[in-house]
């Protein structure tokens, strides 16, 4: 039997760039260096699509209950529009925004296909599923990312039974899942199996920014601890994040007031700094008072992105005890900067990026004894904070924004054929 000679591959650099469209709620700053990243690809065309700017002003975040004006740029690198909105309440949740020209965004003057895939962050919103089947009706791949996984909050059996159903409808609109890591991947094969395929694009930040921000800090780091009256030989322990009950602040401070009554005159006592606003300040607060460490503990408030850096090179620790943590971005910003971390068994990255006793510690979450523990590791010697710092900055190597554009390649390669992955 004959065969037909197979039609030699066209040259990348010939080939039409693949057109990509990007739907997400509202600019967000840990995703703008990202795609100014994938624009650099010559041969993907990248097109954003906000149905909200509020980002882009100030505007109140609940979480951590203050004004907030992002100092990084949030825009730029990258061709983006921001959709007509019929409802735009400020924020993001289900049923806001929802925008007017959304269909039509996704479309040509002529009414055929202006994208050949679209990728949705989300799937939880009236937004992102109208996007979906959209791009569905439209014949458009669409590539879904979103930060789920199976360590959820408890549900009825027939809500589960109904979020079932519900999967198995999304499926049928979803040409590959984009997971972010462990957990997330393991979300999508629970619901898809191996219907689904999945490219894993990394939750990943811009770690050339922390690592240079951090060391081009170290030299003026005596300024902020005069800013935040640290003594300059005492090391730090950091907490920086929104201060709600899920964040588990409380469960540090206790930790770090049982850890501190264990040292012995010849030890360093850390201070504890606590950067972020929200609910819980009160409550902290009066339990730093309680436990009489006002003079160990300080509250710096809440610090935009580029500050963070500085927090990072003059800690010795950085601690995230949260519960119910998909992920926690923060850790990435930490190690990037060559600051170890600690982090509870509920922050989703713990799996990916954190080997206990390497790059910091892991602990169950809720097990104050066990975080006291974990601050006992990180100071068992004068070293083992800067140790562990270097083996952070070397994981963050392999989890960078390097792997999302492979990730995001190797999708497009296999829903469009019009990519060499």
């Amino acid at each position: 039997m004959s065969h037909a000679a197979e039609q030699p591959q066209q040259p990348l650099a010939d080939r039409p760039a693949v057109r990509l469209g990007y739907y997400v709620s509202h600019p967000i700053q840990y995703q703008a260096p990202l795609l100014r990243r994938i624009s650099q690809e010559p041969d993907i065309d990248l097109t954003v699509l906000f149905g909200s700017d509020f980002s882009v002003r100030s505007y109140k975040d609940e979480g951590f209950g203050v004004a907030v004006e992002w100092d990084v740029p949030l825009l730029d690198g990258y061709k983006h529009e921001f959709l007509k909105p019929i409802h735009d309440k400020g924020g993001v949740s289900s049923t806001t925004p929802i925008s007017l020209s959304l269909v039509h965004g996704l479309q040509n003057a002529d009414g055929s296909p202006r994208f050949d895939a679209l990728w949705v962050h989300g799937y939880a919103s009236v937004n992102a599923l109208r996007a979906i089947m959209a791009a569905n009706a439209l014949g458009i791949p669409v590539l879904l990312r979103a930060e789920s996984w199976l360590a959820d909050r408890a549900r009825s059996p027939l809500k589960l039974a109904l979020k079932k159903m519900f999967f198995d409808l999304l499926g049928r609109g979803v040409a590959g899942v984009l997971p972010i890591g462990t957990h997330n991947a393991q979300y999508w094969r629970h619901y898809w199996g191996d219907s689904v395929p999945q490219f894993l694009f990394p939750y990943a930040v811009d770690n050339s920014y922390f690592a240079q921000r951090a060391i081009a800090a170290t030299p003026n780091l005596a300024k902020l601890r005069a800013e935040l009256q640290l003594e300059a030989d005492r090391p730090v322990v950091l907490f920086a994040s929104k201060l709600q009950e899920r964040k588990h602040a409380n469960h540090l401070v206790e930790a770090y007031a049982r850890f501190v009554s264990k040292r012995t005159a010849s030890e360093p006592k850390p201070y504890l700094v606590i950067v972020g606003d929200g609910e819980e300040r009160k409550n902290l607060h009066q339990q730093v008072a309680a436990l009489g460490l006002d003079a160990d503990v300080r509250f710096a408030g809440f610090r935009n992105q580029s500050e963070l850096p500085a927090f990072f090179a003059m800690s010795s620790v950085f601690v995230l005890p949260s519960r119910h943590e998909p992920w926690g971005l923060i850790v990435n910003e930490s190690m990037a900067s060559g600051c170890p971390v600690i982090v509870s068994t509920d922050v989703g990255s713990a799996l990916d990026l954190v080997a206990d006793g390497v790059e910091g510690c892991v602990y169950p979450v809720g097990d104050v004894d066990a975080l006291t523990e974990s601050l006992a590791r990180v100071f068992a010697t004068p070293d083992t904070p800067r140790q562990m710092g270097e083996a952070a900055r070397l994981r963050m190597t392999t989890w960078s924004f390097e792997e999302d554009v492979a990730g995001l390649r190797a999708a497009l390669a296999h829903t469009t054929r019009k990519l060499i992955a």
